[in-house]
């Protein structure tokens, strides 16, 4: 074998092993005899071979998957000098600097926002709510947690885990037994999914019909025209419905045998480390008693827990919390209706699963999708309240107020997106 003149050298300059690397029962060397010590040869030629040869070829090990511990227990880690920021989360610190100028000019409601990346917190802003504690409702980003809790009783339906086995496929009212009998026919044909991407033709907000009352109302049973008749034929046309989610939240209860406050908990809140919530709750009359409704609320650095296992792919720690078949439907519209959704105008293709698609949104000026990623996803909720993920960023992105009312929704997730640093281009091959 050829010699190496670099490894040769550095072998030769080894000294005579002292007495201090000697084991029991060795013996001592000869004058001028040089010995290894039983672990040294292998720590020497592995040095050698280091200081000589060029390094692999490939990626670097992979860092351990970070997962905030509960609030309590520290939470989430936090980043604050600007070095550290542009270094270890790969922000600007002078756009976020600007994008909190921004949240604080936005309103003038009280509010919480977070901003995430890579597992860091890298901008949090609180004006009168507490961003770790404060609780209250949410609005619309509701619909979103309702969806993915709806998504984990599925798949534990499949694995044989419930009561009752259900997919989104599945007619929605077979799980709605408080309904029957039902006040319009073409309410059989409504399937899970479609409560979900509000293609139900249950009363759309565009009708002015109350979010809010008893489930006798919810359900088509107290009179109201709005409630007992659908909008459309299921799946036929968009249309933005608060109460399609509030039946979402019955199908829960009957696939899980538990109601849907109960197994939110359980399975989703519990095991992300969520210590703060609120529940909505409808009453009915003696057939029907008091449920649960989808309508919650959660503090901004809690929801940011729900949209951190989206973003990593449904994963927390070692366990595989919101299925992943999910994760990646959200990604899409999950049906095929095109046009202006009926309240809010905006191109039906930006509603999936409870979450919408905000890069798809194709309006001017601060309701744009322009300078979102592809692949965001996120939720909205009256009062100035966001959820939000961007996979290609590694962002995570909340607010929450308590309130109601409009804002610059698109406006924060865009500012927040263009406040990460450019990547470095890759070096120039040599010739």
């Amino acid at each position: 074998m050829r010699e190496h003149p670099k490894l040769t050298a550095l072998l030769r300059r080894v000294q005579t092993v002292p007495s201090s690397c000697r084991t029991a029962g060795q013996t001592l060397p000869l004058p001028g005899e040089r010995r290894w010590p039983n672990a040294l040869p292998g720590l020497v030629a592995g040095l050698a071979l280091a200081a000589v040869l060029p390094p692999l070829a490939g990626p670097a090990l992979a860092e351990t998957p970070y997962f905030p511990p509960p609030e309590s227990e520290g939470g989430w880690r936090v980043l604050d000098g600007a070095e550290e920021v542009r270094s270890r989360a790969g922000m600007d610190p002078a756009r976020l600097g600007e994008l909190r100028d921004w949240l604080l000019r936005s309103d003038d409601r009280g509010f919480a926002a977070v901003v995430i990346r890579r597992g860091w917190i890298v901008l949090e802003v609180e004006r009168g709510n507490s961003a770790r504690t404060d609780a209250r409702r949410v609005a619309s980003v509701s619909k979103a947690v309702c969806a993915t809790v709806l998504a984990i009783a599925a798949e534990r339906s499949r694995q044989g885990l419930t009561p009752v086995k259900m997919a989104f496929e599945d007619p929605a009212f077979d799980f709605i037994p408080w309904a029957k009998p039902l006040s319009d026919p073409r309410k059989a044909r409504i399937t899970v999914k479609q409560l979900l991407n509000h293609t139900s033709g249950i009363c759309p907000e565009a009708t002015g019909a109350p979010n809010d009352g008893s489930w006798e109302y919810i359900l088509g049973h107290s009179g109201d025209p709005r409630t007992a008749s659908l909008a459309f034929d299921p799946g036929s046309a968009c249309a933005y419905s608060t109460h399609a989610l509030a039946h979402a939240s019955l199908v829960c209860e009957t696939v899980t045998g538990m109601p849907y406050d109960e197994f939110a908990i359980q399975a989703l809140f519990r095991p992300l480390g969520i210590e703060h919530w609120w529940f909505q709750y409808y009453e009915g009359g003696e057939a029907i008693g008091r449920h649960p409704s989808h309508g919650l609320g959660m503090p901004a650095r809690d929801l940011a827990r729900i949209a951190y296992c989206m973003l990593r792919g449904g994963r927390w720690r070692d366990g595989q919390v919101i299925p992943a078949w999910f994760v990646e439907e959200t990604g899409a519209p999950t049906h095929d209706v095109r046009g202006p959704e009926l309240r809010f105008k905006i191109e039906a293709q930006n509603f999936s699963h409870g979450w919408q698609l905000p890069a798809r949104l194709g309006g001017e000026g601060e309701s744009s999708g322009a300078g979102i990623p592809g692949d965001a996803r996120y939720k909205p909720g009256s009062g100035g309240q966001l959820i939000a993920f961007v996979p290609s960023l590694d962002l995570v992105v909340t607010r929450q107020t308590g309130e109601s009312g409009p804002w610059q929704y698109e406006e924060y997730l865009r500012r927040a997106c263009r406040a990460g640093l450019e990547p470095e281009p890759p070096p120039a091959l040599s010739p």
